[in-house]
């Protein structure tokens, strides 16, 4: 019986868990990213504003569940909750942990390095650079691959494009390998607001297109997290050949990553590590040319994940948490900074309805004996 925001309560009928397979061979079509969050040490104070304590032995078996099913980690992003409670100290011995891991099951993991350990507005550009060098070290040495994360400091700093080119330019000049850039819009983080120096998204466009075209052999692709799905089309047809665009639209990702005949976008998304199975199937179906399969798979996702995201969206690691007890992946709910209380009882009950209309409950009694206890102790009695 799922409570309802009228104050009744109606009966809900748990569908049968979905078989979802695992592929026996890597991906093919598409290179897909998921997200991954972490898993708070119940036993220790990770309240607001205190150090930082993980379950390790569920993050890192969080991290194996998405590499079984043949998806990358990207690790250390904001699903992870860097820049809302997840402190560099703790994201550098995270990154290096999951590269480890990585290694030992042949996974695929790229990890973010940004500048979220420097004061906030920085003393200048320079500042700025050498916290970008200090943690694109930490990255490169761990082995993954490096996800330049859009950078608060930044944007508290810098007035024009030409500061973030100082920045970017003096950066990529120091790169291993091929880096993921990132542009995450102001509904994930509203201090990005006018990043690439412009408010004006066509202008921010023209910026990081003349970004990549300077730097081509160190652009791997750009993450876009910007929830517009035509200006994401328009983006990766005007992208040098080569260079991936990785969408970060948690509302349009099955049309995206699908493609438009002449373009496709991968993926790097916060609702993978919700969906694994779900998008694994669909990417395996693409791989197979099966249109009916990759809609079959994908369709019943986008509610759960339009849900999840829903606004205020950078609370959206709630949802991903929340599900992850459900599901099984770690003993309770508990999130670093108290983020478990982000969310209100109805949104994650309709958390719960939706992952299980989607079959992405692998365990329905298990999560419906979860949420029973879970609504008693939030004073809601059915």
């Amino acid at each position: 019986m799922l409570p309802r925001c009228d104050g009744t309560v109606v009966e809900h009928v748990l569908h049968d868990p979905v078989p979802w397979a695992r592929p026996s061979t890597p991906l093919q079509s598409r290179i897909a990213f998921a997200a991954a969050h972490v898993v708070a040490d119940p036993l220790r104070d990770n309240g607001p504003g205190r150090p930082v304590c993980l379950d390790w032995d569920s993050t890192l078996a969080f991290r194996r569940h998405l590499w079984s099913y043949g998806l990358g980690v990207a690790e250390a992003m904001d699903t992870a909750q860097r820049g809302m409670g997840l402190d560099w100290h703790t994201a550098q011995e995270l990154i290096t942990r999951s590269a480890a891991e990585a290694r030992s099951v042949g996974g695929r993991i790229a990890a973010g390095a940004g500048t979220d350990h420097l004061s906030s507005p920085p003393s200048g550009l320079s500042e700025v650079t050498a916290g970008y060098e200090q943690q694109l070290k930490v990255v490169q040495e761990a082995g993954a691959q490096v996800i330049l994360m859009a950078s608060r400091q930044l944007a508290a700093l810098a007035t024009t494009p030409e500061h973030y080119r100082a920045v970017y330019d003096r950066v990529l000049s120091r790169v291993d390998g091929p880096v993921i850039l990132h542009w995450l819009g102001q509904a994930f983080d509203p201090r990005l607001e006018g990043y690439w120096g412009s408010s004006d998204i066509g202008v921010a466009t023209d910026v990081v297109l003349d970004l990549i075209r300077d730097h081509k052999a160190q652009v791997d692709g750009i993450k876009v997290s910007l929830l517009d799905a035509e200006h994401e089309v328009r983006l990766r047809a005007a992208l040098p050949e080569g260079v991936r665009l990785y969408t970060g639209d948690d509302f349009h990702y099955p049309e995206l990553i699908w493609g438009d005949g002449s373009h496709a976008s991968d993926a790097l998304l916060g609702i993978f590590a919700a969906i694994a199975p779900a998008a694994s199937a669909a990417l395996q179906a693409l791989d197979a040319a099966d249109d009916a399969a990759y809609d079959a798979a994908f369709g019943p996702t986008l509610a759960l994940a339009r849900h999840v995201f829903g606004v205020p969206t950078f609370h959206y690691k709630t949802g991903i948490a929340f599900l992850a007890w459900l599901s099984g992946h770690q003993p309770g709910f508990t999130m670093v900074a108290g983020l478990q209380s982000a969310r209100s009882v109805l949104h994650l009950v309709e958390v719960f309805r939706l992952a299980d209309e989607a079959g992405l409950l692998p365990d329905p009694s298990l999560a419906a004996g979860r949420l029973r206890c879970w609504l008693e102790v939030n004073g809601v009695h059915t």
